[in-house]
């Protein structure tokens, strides 16, 4: 998800919905590549419960925001790429860039903007912009060196949070270095608790136990599949990302289907059980499915920390986190790892 905190699907589309209200941030962008297209904004921060749509003609597109206070949004695109926008009521931002180029948008309207535009250039000019220790040094250096910025917050997020074995001693480092202010914010207070949670749900660590419902209302709980390797993938009918990648599990599916000792759980982070359900079948999904129409705020998807859809967590047998966000290959090597270590412990 990369990180779609999509709480609630309230959708508003701006393009066709203006305002007049002078407090409104404007928005007006320029993307070569898009055509016509829909970009999605949604909030991180102080706008968790909002989402709109900008609708997209031959390459621009223009939105009134309706915003009374400085936060953090996303951009959404659909190709699954995201990309961080600051508003504060009154901006006048301006969207510059190329579909080729994702990383290099520019970003203008206000100093938060432009210190985003700045890092990212400079992570350009990197000798080796592909490499996570520079880009997570280049990404610390800007934090500590901009402690009461909102831009530190997503970069806390995006470099260190956000990763399969985050080293939670840094993070803590980093965090102390941080202003009270920007502790203080929703933003702020949803990492803070998904780095406990980061921590209790880290590979090698007991799965957390965990329940959810499905369409016919049943609970489903870790001892539903008692005994058996476990493989949950969030998802949502809502995020062309994960609807995609829904094509993987079911070749999972299928080439498992004689496994008696896998089974799959599909757990949706969707709040209408009618888009659920729809999508459900769209995507001949035949394996148990849950979803507690709680979106982001769903017990289960704190519980593991799920920050970015589409996501998963293999569990062993006994209970383990064996790994996190596996693509394909890697599921079918763990599955035999697994059934390995469990026949020596037979024998």
């Amino acid at each position: 998800m990369k990180k779609a905190h999509l709480i609630s699907l309230l959708c508003l589309v701006l393009s066709a919905c203006g305002t007049k209200d002078s407090n409104n941030a404007k928005l007006e962008g320029k993307k070569d590549g898009l055509g016509n297209y829909t970009i999605y904004l949604y909030g991180i921060d102080k706008l968790y419960d909002h989402i709109d749509t900008i609708v997209v003609k031959d390459n621009q597109f223009s939105a009134s925001l309706p915003i009374d206070t400085l936060t953090i949004t996303m951009l959404k695109f659909s190709n699954g790429v995201e990309y961080p926008l600051f508003i504060n009521k009154r901006n006048q931002i301006q969207i510059e860039g190329t579909t080729k180029e994702m990383s290099s948008l520019q970003i203008n309207g206000n100093p938060e903007n432009q210190e985003m535009t700045s890092f990212n250039s400079s992570l350009n000019k990197l000798h080796n912009p592909l490499s996570k220790e520079s880009t997570e040094t280049t990404a610390e250096n800007f934090i500590n060196s901009h402690p009461s910025s909102l831009v530190s917050m997503y970069l806390l997020d995006h470099y260190f949070i956000q990763k399969p074995q985050p080293d939670f001693n840094k993070i803590d480092k980093i965090v102390k270095g941080m202003a009270g202010e920007l502790k203080d914010r929703p933003y702020m207070s949803k990492l803070l608790n998904t780095i406990q949670n980061s921590e209790n749900s880290t590979i090698g660590k007991t799965a957390p136990y965990f329940h959810t419902t499905n369409l016919k209302g049943e609970s489903i709980n870790r001892l539903t599949f008692k005994d058996k390797t476990l493989l949950i993938h969030f998802w949502a009918s809502w995020d062309s990302t994960s609807r995609k990648s829904n094509q993987m599990y079911r070749h999972l599916y299928r080439n498992n289907k004689k496994n008696s000792n896998l089974a799959l759980l599909g757990i949706s982070l969707d709040m209408n059980k009618k888009s659920w359900n729809e999508a459900l079948q769209e995507d001949t999904l035949k394996w148990e499915q849950g979803c507690d129409l709680s979106g982001w705020e769903s017990d289960v998807v704190k519980q593991f920390a799920i920050q970015r859809l589409p996501a998963n967590i293999l569990i062993s047998p006994d209970g383990k986190i064996e790994g996190r966000n596996l693509n394909e290959a890697d599921i079918e090597n763990k599955l035999k790892e697994i059934k390995g270590e469990k026949t020596k412990k037979q024998k």
